[in-house]
């Protein structure tokens, strides 16, 4: 009987959404191992026609007046036409929301992984990996596991989304100044965090792993040497890199569009 073995990684669902616009999410998985003995047939991904970019026109707003401890009700109320798919509204039903929108945007700015801010949703099933011709490879299938993100992720109103943030711009900086970045404007820091996400390669053959005691690593150095918010956008696939991507350079694109 062939070994298979379910991965132990600490994956991140990635969901830079908003919390006062992009909230970052990143899907923890919990560490696992699993065998599987036969290898599913793989269909090849066919790959998704250019996104058209969507026109953002700058638009005046007043920031909003009052204090964060009272802002997550009237952020959600903000955030509640951000798009049409039910499973936003959701996942916005935590606590500390900008709080933890800007602690998590922090963090993947230095390629870190925003595990502590957002470890409240999981996925279903587990990330896994297969044995084939002697090599462990990151099994094509677990990558539908993250489409739910990145789906709704790519659905957000990017013009609303824009527009929330500047509204809450005022609380947004002084979570960061409380976070103990008292000089650094919080647009660099979102910005940087983009771009570390907009770096993740697009790789669409077999990512092959090296077996560890505990976990596994990706053979590939260039990909190994990715950082740690990176790493966990990669293991969401193609198809989902390529929706957030898209999305990403989109809300990059308004946000450095000033009124």
């Amino acid at each position: 009987m062939e070994e298979k073995k379910k991965v132990i990684l600490t994956g991140i669902v990635f969901i830079l959404v908003i919390a006062a616009v992009i909230i970052v999410y990143y899907l923890v998985t919990n560490k696992q191992t699993q065998e599987k003995t036969e290898v599913a047939d793989i269909v090849e991904e066919k790959p998704l026609e250019k996104a058209e970019k969507e026109k953002i026109e700058p638009e005046q707003v007043e920031p909003i007046d009052i204090t964060i401890e009272e802002s997550d009700g009237v952020l959600r109320e903000f955030l509640k036409d951000i798009t049409s798919d039910p499973r936003f509204t959701k996942w916005m039903g935590t606590d500390h929301l900008i709080k933890n929108f800007v602690a998590a945007v922090d963090n993947i700015a230095h390629g870190l992984s925003p595990r502590k801010q957002i470890g409240f949703f999981e996925p279903e099933g587990e990330f896994l990996v297969e044995k084939k011709e002697g090599r462990y490879l990151i099994d094509k299938d677990t990558y539908k596991r993250y489409d739910p993100v990145a789906n709704v992720f790519s659905s957000i109103d990017t013009g609303k989304c824009v527009q929330v943030y500047r509204r809450f711009k005022p609380l947004i900086q002084e979570a960061y100044e409380e976070l103990g970045y008292p000089d650094v404007d919080f647009d660099k820091t979102l910005e940087r965090a983009i771009k570390e996400l907009l770096a993740v390669p697009l790789v669409e053959e077999d990512i092959v792993l090296i077996s560890k005691v505990k976990s596994f690593e990706l053979r590939d150095p260039e990909l190994e040497s990715l950082s740690q918010a990176q790493k966990h956008l990669l293991r969401m696939g193609p198809e989902n890199i390529r929706k957030i991507q898209s999305k990403l350079r989109e809300l990059l694109t308004g946000f450095k569009n000033k009124p």
